[in-house]
């Protein structure tokens, strides 16, 4: 593997669709310079990003890998790393990165790289990738040097390590994943490719629902006797009790239950996996709008009770801790009202909301598989 004619060495990041081709475009910026700095200048590099969805339809590594090198074969890269939001599997191991020296194309599945400091790990991970792939030969090498490991990858990543390879894969060289440490890595980075924050305006009829529910329960009077006579610990059960509620009945509705394709045990650890990750989006956006709730409904207590009506009908007066109980009871409320009103979502808008574009995919291939199935 050398250079291009004129002298450049182009690097193409074949990246999915969505957050992939975001993670691709936001490196593709500083790539070049990173590696000519680690050539101290004497060979100049071109990152071009393509957005394709060379993931579809499969998640078995052979297949990618062979679509990545005959997608290389139709350009004139020198060396090719394909970037997605899938969390694919090699045998019973989580995979990180797949690499062929003799084609020049790497795969890297984005989830082994964890949810914190994603961007600073995805980078350092692509550019040891291409530096591998490219050995440090120069150009004119006429055979490339035996793969060296990529160390800096497996030693900063906790979990990660080198995995084996069948003679007959494209690929000659392996990271995996593996131990609590990387099933926790994944678990997080699968949460982050789900972006769990677009559930907030993803799921636009729940969160009209709740609103109006809490506008309401404010002025109940009803509503602020139970407030008042609920101690912190049943406040806390309520709001435990709403949530689990919310996302329960996401999970229903929509079915996003994901079921086990076999009865082996590397299937149903994969579902489990995906389950997992499910459960902690969901959480993590409805946690975000359980807080939303409590701060416009405490808004809406300071503007809206009065103090003498309150203190008529609950024979207590109105103080800070009331404004705040009430406001916290109400949010709980609202929430076991927006699960409600999430019935009025559509399951493509709730998937939409949860899910990455790929995993989206995923699921409509697997709902597909079964309707062929029942037929």
């Amino acid at each position: 593997m050398g250079e291009s004619s004129q002298g450049v060495t182009v690097v193409a990041l074949l990246a999915d669709p969505d957050a992939p081709t975001e993670v691709a475009q936001r490196m593709a910026k500083d790539l070049p310079d990173r590696l000519a700095n680690a050539f101290d200048g004497q060979r100049e590099f071109s990152v071009e990003v393509v957005s394709e969805p060379f993931t579809a339809g499969t998640e078995d590594l052979s297949t990618l890998t062979r679509r990545i090198v005959d997608r290389a074969g139709e350009e004139n890269w020198d060396v090719v790393v394909a970037l997605t939001d899938l969390p694919l599997h090699a045998g019973r191991r989580k995979l990180a990165a797949d690499l062929s020296h003799e084609h020049g194309v790497a795969l890297l599945s984005l989830p082994s790289l964890g949810g914190l400091r994603f961007h600073r790990r995805a980078r350092r991970a692509v550019e040891r990738a291409v530096l591998s792939l490219l050995d440090g030969r120069p150009a004119d090498a006429p055979e490339p040097r035996r793969p060296r490991p990529l160390r800096r990858l497996a030693g900063r990543f906790a979990g990660v390590h080198s995995g084996p390879v069948d003679d007959e894969e494209t690929a000659d060289l392996r990271y995996v994943v593996s131990g609590p440490g990387g099933y926790l890595r994944v678990l997080g980075g699968m949460v982050r490719a789900n972006r769990p924050w677009r559930l907030i305006p993803g799921l636009s009829k729940a969160l009209a629902a709740a609103l109006a529910s809490g506008a309401i329960a404010t002025v109940n009077s009803t509503v602020w006797s139970l407030a008042i006579a609920l101690d912190t610990p049943r406040l806390v059960i309520a709001t435990i009790g709403s949530i689990a509620l919310m996302i329960g009945w996401l999970i229903v509705d929509a079915h996003l239950w994901d079921r086990a394709t076999g009865d082996s045990p590397q299937a149903r650890t994969r579902a489990a996996l995906y389950n997992a990750s499910t459960v902690v989006t969901l959480s993590i956006g409805v946690l975000v709008c359980y807080v939303g709730l409590l701060i416009i409904n405490l808004l809406w207590v300071l503007f809206i009770v009065n103090g003498e009506v309150f203190a008529s009908m609950t024979k207590s007066p109105l103080r800070a801790a009331e404004y705040w109980t009430l406001a916290w009871f109400v949010a709980s409320v609202a929430t076991v009202g927006g699960a409600l009103g999430s019935g009025l979502e559509s399951d493509e808008a709730i998937r939409a909301a949860a899910y990455s574009k790929r995993e989206q995919e995923r699921r409509r291939m697997l709902e597909d598989e079964d309707e062929g199935e029942g037929d």
